[in-house]
């Protein structure tokens, strides 16, 4: 059963958050965590962070909105055209599209 507010303040009260927060941060640098989390980076998000390019700036090199390049990047929607184009030679040669953005 939860508690109610008073039993939560009580229970409060008797908390030192400072140290445990610390004891916390120790935790995690020796490793002693309860739960980790990975994250999976989409291809299309890999190869621009690999270009070293912000979201707004792809999206600005491809000709499609913010928008548009955070659906691609979440999975919700799939490049077509030369989008999709530039973004396979991004993926395979991020390189090559560093190069020709330089110049």
């Amino acid at each position: 059963m939860p508690l109610d507010e008073k039993e939560l303040l009580e229970r409060d009260a008797k908390r030192n958050i400072g140290e445990e927060l610390l004891q916390a941060v120790k935790d995690i640098k020796a490793g002693r965590v309860g739960r980790v989390s990975t994250v999976e980076v989409s291809p299309i998000a890999s190869a621009r962070m690999r270009i070293g390019m912000t979201q707004s700036e792809f999206a600005k090199m491809l000709g499609v909105s913010l928008r548009t390049l955070q659906e691609w990047e979440q999975g919700r929607r799939k490049p077509s055209g030369a989008a999709k184009s530039l973004i396979t030679i991004a993926i395979k040669k991020p390189e090559v599209l560093k190069e020709l953005l330089a110049a």
